[in-house]
């Protein structure tokens, strides 16, 4: 029965012997990545990785990790976190993504102090063959491209090269104040342009307006005043007609005269020849 225990533990730890690894040492196969292992080592994030069964490190090389410099302790630790996916993921299996898209869960978003989508990369599959990295965060760039692949334990832990540091937005005060006063800037850039864009070209668009055209509309308003005087003239015989009543009645009164004329000259013969 001992003998059995025995060979049970001898089982078990020759199993986890055998699935186990350091990421410390197998950076430190690699001069070109000597900075980021010393930074996984500061922040104890190599010990947190070596107690993984399945892991990916997204490394940076010495020529890369710049943007990290000076960076404190903790802030630092944060961004190193975001580039361990708890997930295997060798050169391979990224370009035979079903989606050509995914966000991939990393450290920080286990250790509960990541925000919103800062726990996560997205990945993504280029039409071109390429693949690049960014932040999970909604509208960050997908500036980190995949250089190679550096070294692998199959199904344990890969290690991928990529060209630069990811640093989520809003993952430290400075940088969140930073990406609030870039988004303020914004909207005041914004009324710039319509003022520019909008007035500048539509007071060439009034402009025709009081350009020929319209006067030359205006102009047909003078001729129909103008032919309004001609109407005048053309009411002015009927000023005219009460002239013509005066020689109408002038003429009736001379008939009427000659006919009494007529009258005393017929009663007079008459009153003769009578008497």
């Amino acid at each position: 029965m001992k003998s059995f225990n025995s060979l049970l533990v001898s089982f078990f730890l020759l199993f986890y012997t055998t699935n186990a690894f350091n990421i410390t040492h197998i950076l430190g196969k690699y001069p070109d990545f000597s900075t980021f292992n010393n930074y996984l080592t500061q922040t104890q994030l190599a010990a947190a990785i070596n107690s993984r069964q399945t892991i990916t490190i997204l490394a940076v090389d010495n020529a890369g990790i710049s943007p990290l410099s000076g960076k404190p302790a903790d802030e630092l630790k944060k961004i190193l976190s975001v580039h361990v996916v708890l997930d295997y993921f060798d050169d391979q299996k990224l370009k035979k993504l079903s989606k050509k898209t995914s966000l991939l869960t990393t450290l920080f978003q286990s250790s509960g102090q990541a925000t919103g989508q800062q726990g996560f990369v997205n990945v993504t599959n280029l039409s071109t063959g390429s693949v690049v990295f960014g932040s999970g965060v909604k509208g960050s760039a997908l500036g980190a491209n995949l250089v190679k692949s550096v070294d692998a334990e199959p199904y344990n832990i890969s290690v991928l090269q990529i060209s630069t540091v990811i640093i989520p937005p809003g993952i430290d005060g400075s940088t969140a104040n930073s990406s609030t006063n870039s988004t303020a800037k914004s909207p005041q850039a914004s009324p710039a342009p319509g003022p520019a864009s909008v007035p500048p070209t539509k007071s060439p668009k009034k402009s025709p307006p009081t350009a020929a055209p319209q006067p030359s509309e205006a102009a047909p308003p003078p001729n129909a005043t103008a032919d309004s005087p001609a109407k005048g003239d053309a009411d002015v015989p009927t000023a005219d007609a009460p002239a013509k009543d005066d020689k109408k009645s002038a003429g009736v009164a001379l008939s009427l005269g000659v006919f009494v004329v007529l009258v005393i000259a017929v009663s007079t013969s008459f009153i003769g020849l009578v008497f």
